[in-house]
């Protein structure tokens, strides 16, 4: 019988799923040492966060088939590592979703009736009940920042309170938005507009700081802003400013930009409440977390494929070599395509050729659709899930093969349509290395790699000399270039390798200049 070790503490019911498919081992005390010492002999091993499961583990996990994750982030798990052994990395996405939309509305309760605060009055001995009058839901507009996983959850449970519900996703669809019965809106208008503000959105750089001081500023006074995505999506002093400066305006947090939270002025304020990174902390979602990956684990050693596969799925051995040097390739297309194209994608098509015809194909597809869809999803997008995931947010997808792969072993072309715009890359594998050789049909050729921009701008004399003055003036030195065009004086596409990131204020003067139409930084 496969031996499974259960490195953490779990839910009882996660052991009592593998109990006869498994000789289960429960350890949740077991040191790093233990654990490098006897992890040869298992095939699986579950834990939460307290473990990690280095590479170094993993290299002398010589019968380790799958690592399972009790919960949702995996930082203490080497994936790049697990990967590279053919180990499986799963964890539980699902079992924290309701937990934590539940967090969201007892922080909008508390608030908007002023509860915590009404708590601590009464302890003290006091009665004020003047001072606590609160505010109804009912007829009050919410505003979600990210309508992923727990963004749903909470819009489920705000129509309970008879709220409107308007929306800030730009990869949701209207038809999606329909279903779900609310209304997209741009994040300014939201802002503005919500009775209560909440974010469920990831931390990413483009996300850092998306409340501050400019959209605080124009919250309703008596507004709600909460957050149990991720510290540092709010700026914690232009937060406490404004709290300060406005009695009337309310925050409820569940994490920080430093945990724990220490000597912060924001708990010295009435018109806030704090929680200590709870809001995925419930015995349900603990049990369900425990459930789903011991049914994973279950589903491995006998021989199945899990759900919640956060590294790729598995295919025979030979067409894996083949593939192999293509999953960068994928993830870099996929990477480019999220910075570059606009809100909204309704079709995207992946057209393979070469030597990768006549092979399953899956493992490529979904590398990029994870690629694409991660950054702007706060539950991670996995292997497996990457087409769920696309189709739930509208996008239409399409695979197609052509024998005419030019001078290279094999290409990949991707196509996106939004709006009444389309939108083309093709990347190639040269000399090892990811390349890109065509950005909406003009032809180019650079690596895959570093910070680069795509700019789009009219052929006429000068104009690539001002990009460049422009670009001097900011001290962005530019490293490599290419030029296609379609004709002279016509349209035009340039890719640029630069040494430093390109500043917003040099995209507003690029993009206002005459002849220059669009910039798209790409960091990779």
């Amino acid at each position: 019988m496969p031996k499974v070790l259960v490195a953490d503490k779990i839910n009882e019911k996660g052991v009592e799923v593998l109990e006869g498919s498994a000789e289960v081992v429960n350890d949740p005390t077991i040191t790093p040492e233990e654990l490098l010492e006897t992890i040869d002999q298992y095939e699986g091993i579950i834990v939460r966060s307290r473990t990690k499961v280095t590479r170094d583990v993993i290299e002398n996990a010589k019968n380790l088939k799958i690592i399972a994750r009790a919960g949702v982030g995996v930082d203490n798990i080497d994936v790049e590592a697990a990967t590279e052994h053919g180990i499986l990395v799963v964890n539980a996405p699902q079992s924290t979703s309701i937990t934590v939309a539940e967090h969201a509305m007892g922080l909008m309760l508390s608030l908007s009736r002023k509860i915590a605060i009404a708590d601590a009055s009464v302890k003290s001995g006091k009665w004020e009940k003047s001072k606590f009058m609160g505010m109804e839901l009912r007829n009050k507009t919410l505003g979600v920042i990210g309508m992923g996983r727990i963004g749903s959850q909470v819009v489920k449970r705000s129509k309970a309170f008879e709220m409107d519900v308007i929306v800030y996703d730009p990869y949701i669809t209207e038809e999606t938005a329909k279903e779900l019965g609310v209304e997209i809106t741009t994040l300014d208008n939201l802002v503005q507009t919500a009775d209560v503000m909440t974010i469920h959105v990831p931390l990413t750089p483009e996300t850092k700081g998306l409340i501050s001081k400019d959209e605080l500023a124009k919250m309703k006074d008596n507004a709600i802003l909460l957050n149990c995505a991720r510290g540092g999506i709010i700026d914690e002093a232009d937060l406490y400013e404004a709290l300060k400066e406005r009695p009337e305006l309310k925050a409820g947090l569940d994490v920080f930009e430093n945990e724990p939270l220490e000597n912060s002025p924001l708990a010295t304020l009435d018109n806030v409440v704090l929680t200590p990174h709870i809001a995925a902390s419930t015995k349900e979602a603990q049990r369900d977390a425990a459930i789903i990956v011991a049914k994973e684990v279950k589903e491995v050693i006998n021989g199945g494929t899990p759900t919640n596969v956060l590294n790729m799925p598995l295919v025979d051995s030979e067409t894996f070599q083949t593939l192999k040097p293509y999953f960068q390739l994928t993830e870099q297309l996929g990477k480019v395509l999220v910075q570059t194209t606009t809100p909204n994608i309704s079709d995207l098509n992946i057209t393979y050729s070469g030597e990768i015809n006549g092979r399953s194909k899956e493992p490529l597809t979904r590398e990029l659709l994870k690629a694409f869809l991660n950054p702007i999803l706060t539950e991670p997008v996995n292997s497996v899930n990457a087409k769920s995931v696309a189709k739930q947010r509208g996008i239409k997808l399409t695979e197609s093969e052509t024998e005419d792969s030019g001078k290279y072993d094999a290409s990949i072309k991707v196509s996106v349509k939004y709006d009444d715009e389309e939108s083309t890359i093709e990347g190639v594998i040269e000399n090892k290395e990811p390349k890109i050789i065509s950005i909406n049909n003009y032809d180019v050729n650079l690596k895959l790699e570093g910070l680069m921009a795509i700019i789009q701008y009219k052929d006429l004399p000068g104009t690539i000399g001002t990009i460049g003055t422009i670009l001097g003036k900011y001290n962005i030195n530019i490293g490599e270039m290419q030029v296609g065009r379609e004709s002279t004086g016509g349209q035009a596409v340039m890719v640029l390798k630069v040494d430093q990131e390109i500043t917003e204020d040099a995209i507003k003067e690029l993009e206002g200049t005459q002849d220059i139409e669009v910039v798209k930084p790409v960091n990779l």
